[in-house]
């Protein structure tokens, strides 16, 4: 297992990664606190992810259609394909993370986490330019949600 890397208030911890896999896959463990979110769709350009529920509940919404992902359920979201997640409970909730291929290893989370601890809000603009090279695009306007399912 690798070190967990801290995002804000979310943790993630690989167990393998790209390097370790030729490029064939990432996998991570993400824990989410309480009431804590991705508050913006995106989609992934370059490669699938498959959720799978460990502890807790979190919602992930897909396009428009929602899913409580807890232990036992697991999501296959597509490369394409808007989506966005949050725990809304009052427990924290965990996940496995499988991402097929391999793209972003801990790079991506390394370099994210370095925009939230350089102050007290993190550098949006920086995120935005380090999810555009891993292929991760934010989905900003609602009606660019089917538009974005449908170029991914």
């Amino acid at each position: 297992m690798h070190p967990t890397i801290r995002v804000g208030e979310m943790s993630v911890t690989f167990l393998k990664t790209r390097h370790e896999t030729d490029d064939a896959f990432d996998l991570f463990e993400l824990t989410i606190p309480p009431f804590g979110r991705l508050p913006f769709p995106h989609i992934h350009r370059k490669y699938d992810e498959t959720i799978f529920g460990v502890d807790g509940t979190m919602t992930w919404t897909l396009v428009d259609n929602s899913t409580e992902v807890r232990r036992g359920i697991t999501l296959f979201i597509p490369r394409g394909t808007p989506h966005f997640y949050a725990n809304r409970t009052e427990t924290a909730a965990r996940i496995l993370c499988l991402q097929t291929p391999g793209v972003m290893g801990p790079e991506y989370y390394l370099e994210i986490a370095a925009l939230y601890r350089s102050n007290r809000h993190p550098d949006l603009a920086g995120i935005g330019a380090v999810m555009s090279r891993y292929g991760v695009v934010p989905v900003t306007q609602r009606e660019n949600l089917l538009s974005a399912r449908q170029e991914g």
